[in-house]
C-alpha cells in the first residue's frame, strides 16, 4: 500500500518480517476471537500467522458451540484449532466462555451476557471447564476468564459474582493443571470500582495466588490516552495481588469508520489503525504491560448479540464470507513491531526527561520541544546497544503524516552505528554525521523528523535489514 509517509533521509531498506519460530517469546499476544460464534474463519486466516511473528493466539472456548445437547460434547472444531496452532510451533491462549443456552441459568452465548448463576448451569459449567482443561492439558498452558463481564456496564456479573465466578474455574484449571497460567478479570472498561471490589474479594478468599495476570480491554481513540486509568488500576492490583503481571489483553482500531464494535465513531483508514495498533503495542511496552492485538481478521458479526455489523479491527480484509482478501497496512506494522520487539531487549526503566541534559544524568534524555512527545528507551541484554521509540502521543491518530523536525539528545547511549526506522513502512533510513555526534556520554541527534507513528533511534546491529 502507497502511504503518504517521506523521510529526508537516504533509505538503506527495511526491516525484515521474522517468523513466530525464530523469535524465542515477546510482549505479543494475537487475538483470534469469535470462531465460537463463527463470525470469523481460522482456516481461512491460518497461513498469516506464523509470518506475523506473534507465538501467543487468544481464542474463545465456546460452550455453547461444544454442547449443543446436554452432556453430547463435540471438540471436533476445537480440536483442529488447537492442534493446528500447536503444530506450527504457537501457543493458545484459551478463554473459558461464553455462557449456554441448553442449560437453564448458564449464562448468554454472546459478548455482554450475564455468567451461568443457577446451580444447574454452574454445575454444567464446571464439567465443560473440566473436561476443556483435561483435553488440552498437553497443549494449552494459558487460560483466560469468561470476557468482559462489565460490557455495557452488565448488573448481572457484579464484581463479586465475577471475582468468584473466577476463582471457582481457576480452581478447576488448576486442580488438573497446576502450573496453568490463568488470567483474570478481562475487564470490558477500565472501571476503577469494579477493579477494587474484585480484587478485595479475590484477596478476601486468599485467592490472589492462582492467577498469573489480569487482563483489561480499553479502548480509546487515542491509544495513548489512558494512561491515567491503567496506573489507578495498576495500584489496586499491587495493593492487593504484588506482583501480578498486567496485559492488555484485547486491544485495536479499525480501517474504517462506524464499523461494529467499539472506535465507531472516527473515520478511520488504514493508515490511522496502523498508527493505532503500534502506538498502543509501543505504549504498553513502554510501560511494561503485556500486550494482545485485536485481531487477526475482520469478523462478521451475526446473530443475537449487541454488535451487527462487521469488525474492522482486524488486521487481514476478509469477505462476507470470511475469506481473507487480502493484508491491510497494519500487518506489515505490526511484523515490524514484532521483528524488533522480542525479549532479547529489556526496558531502560530510568530513562526519563530533563529540561538540561549534563555528563554524569544516567539514561536521561533531552528534546528540543515542550509538546507531549512518547520517548521509550530499550537496550539489547548482551550487547546493551540501544534502541528509542519516538512519536507524538497527544492525539488520535490521522492521515496526516506531516513531519515535525525535532533535536534528540541521550545520555548513556554508546550509538556506533545509529539508523532512524519508520515503524508503519518499515523503512530503514541513514543518519549522516551532520544529524548525529557524540559529547562524552552523550549522544546528540538533530532535525530528527517525529510525526504521530513511531519512528526509532537504534543502533543498526538491532533492526534486521532486507
Amino acid at each position: 500500500m502507497t502511504t503518504k509517509i517521506v523521510f529526508p533521509l537516504k533509505r538503506l531498506g527495511a526491516v525484515a518480517p521474522r517468523n513466530a519460530a525464530e523469535i524465542e517469546d515477546s510482549n505479543w499476544f494475537l487475538g483470534c476471537e469469535t470462531l465460537d460464534r463463527d463470525y470469523a474463519d481460522f482456516d481461512q486466516y491460518k497461513e498469516y500467522l506464523r509470518p506475523l511473528g506473534i507465538k501467543y493466539l487468544r481464542f474463545q472456548g465456546g460452550w455453547a458451540k461444544t454442547e449443543k445437547e446436554q452432556g453430547v460434547y463435540d471438540w471436533r472444531w476445537l480440536d483442529h484449532i488447537i492442534e493446528e496452532s500447536v503444530g506450527r510451533g504457537l501457543k493458545p491462549w484459551l478463554q473459558t466462555g461464553y455462557g449456554n443456552p441448553v442449560y437453564p441459568g448458564a449464562g448468554g452465548e454472546n459478548l455482554g451476557a450475564g455468567m451461568p448463576l443457577s446451580e444447574t448451569g454452574l454445575a454444567a459449567y464446571e464439567r465443560w471447564v473440566g473436561k476443556m482443561a483435561a483435553r488440552y492439558a498437553d497443549k494449552v498452558f494459558d487460560w483466560e476468564v469468561w470476557n468482559e463481564p462489565n460490557f455495557g456496564d452488565n448488573k448481572v456479573n457484579t464484581p463479586e459474582i465475577t471475582a468468584d465466578f473466577n476463582i471457582r474455574t481457576a480452581r478447576i484449571i488448576k486442580e488438573i493443571q497446576p502450573g496453568a497460567r490463568i488470567s483474570a478479570l478481562a475487564l470490558g472498561h477500565i472501571d476503577i470500582d469494579y477493579v477494587e471490589r474484585f480484587f478485595r474479594y479475590l484477596h478476601g478468599h486468599d485467592a490472589c495466588g492462582l492467577f498469573h495476570n489480569v487482563t483489561y480491554h480499553d479502548y480509546s481513540y487515542n491509544p495513548d490516552g489512558n494512561k491515567l486509568a491503567v496506573y489507578k488500576m495498576r495500584q489496586i492490583v499491587e495493593k492487593y495481588a504484588p506482583g501480578l503481571i498486567l496485559r492488555q489483553g484485547e486491544n485495536g482500531a479499525p480501517s474504517e469508520g462506524n464499523a461494529g464494535g467499539a472506535l465507531a465513531d472516527y473515520n478511520w483508514s488504514e493508515l490511522s489503525q496502523a498508527k493505532w495498533d503500534v502506538r498502543r503495542m509501543l505504549e504498553n511496552l513502554g510501560n511494561d504491560i503485556q500486550c494482545s492485538v485485536f485481531s487477526i481478521a475482520e469478523m462478521q458479526y451475526t446473530g443475537n448479540g449487541p454488535v451487527q455489523k462487521k469488525n474492522a479491527k482486524g488486521l487481514l480484509k476478509t469477505d462476507a464470507g470470511n475469506k481473507v482478501t487480502g493484508c491491510k497496512l497494519a500487518y506489515y506494522a505490526v511484523q515490524n513491531v514484532t521483528a524488533v520487539f522480542d525479549n532479547t531487549l529489556e526496558r531502560i526503566k530510568d530513562a526519563s526527561y530533563t529540561h538540561s541534559l549534563a555528563e554524569g544524568d544516567g539514561n536521561r534524555y533531552w528534546i528540543s520541544t515542550d509538546r507531549s512527545i512518547a520517548v521509550y528507551g530499550y537496550r539489547h541484554r548482551e550487547t546493551k546497544k540501544r534502541v528509542y521509540t519516538i512519536w507524538k502521543d497527544d492525539a488520535i491518530p490521522g492521515d496526516d503524516c506531516e513531519m515535525t523536525f525535532l533535536d534528540f539528545a541521550f545520555a548513556g547511549g554508546g550509538f556506533e552505528d545509529p539508523v532512524l526506522v519508520d515503524m508503519i513502512t518499515g523503512g530503514v533510513y541513514e543518519l549522516p554525521a551532520a544529524q548525529w555526534s557524540r559529547e562524552g556520554t552523550i549522544d546528540r541527534f538533530r532535525r530528527i523528523p517525529v510525526y504521530d507513528a513511531p519512528v526509532l533511534i537504534a543502533e543498526r546491529s538491532l533492526i534486521p535489514i532486507a
